[in-house]
């Protein structure tokens, strides 16, 4: 017997979603609690958006691909989600802005303020937080701390 987990708009089955869409959305809440431990403002910022590219991957895998055409170029999920998942456009408008400020805060460039890390991992948590309910997953309390 499946367990099923009621959320307000769907009613999925645990095992319907691939294990990939599972290990991503684990790997995302893993990523926000990072964020919410680091230390420095980059980090925090970088562990944010981590989990957010995490989440719209899972989205992906649950939601199957784009069909490619041949020899096209490849594209970030942030290109291919609202293709995928149109509910989530804006989140991917918002999050492909700041990918470039990621990579920046992981190579150790001080680019980013204690304020936009703290924002970003708010908006991160929600982010986490509207896949995992379109997507039908449990939710579990992310550690507060920021």
């Amino acid at each position: 017997m499946s367990t099923l987990i009621a959320t307000p708009t769907s009613v999925t089955a645990l095992y319907a979603l691939p294990s990939a869409t599972q290990e991503l959305i684990a790997a995302a809440r893993h990523s926000l609690t990072e964020a919410v431990i680091a230390s420095s403002a980059a980090d925090r910022y970088a562990a944010a958006h981590l989990a957010a590219l995490r989440a719209a991957a899972a989205v992906l895998a649950a939601r199957g691909r784009v069909q490619r055409k041949s020899r096209s170029r490849v594209r970030s999920v942030w290109q291919v989600l609202p293709e995928v998942a149109g509910e989530f456009t804006e989140w991917s408008d918002f999050f492909a802005a700041g990918a470039r400020k990621r990579s920046l805060a992981q190579a150790g460039v001080p680019c980013v303020s204690a304020r936009e890390a703290d924002d970003l991992v708010r908006d991160a948590e929600m982010f986490v937080e509207r896949v995992t309910t379109a997507l039908g997953v449990t939710q579990q309390p992310l550690p507060s701390g920021h």
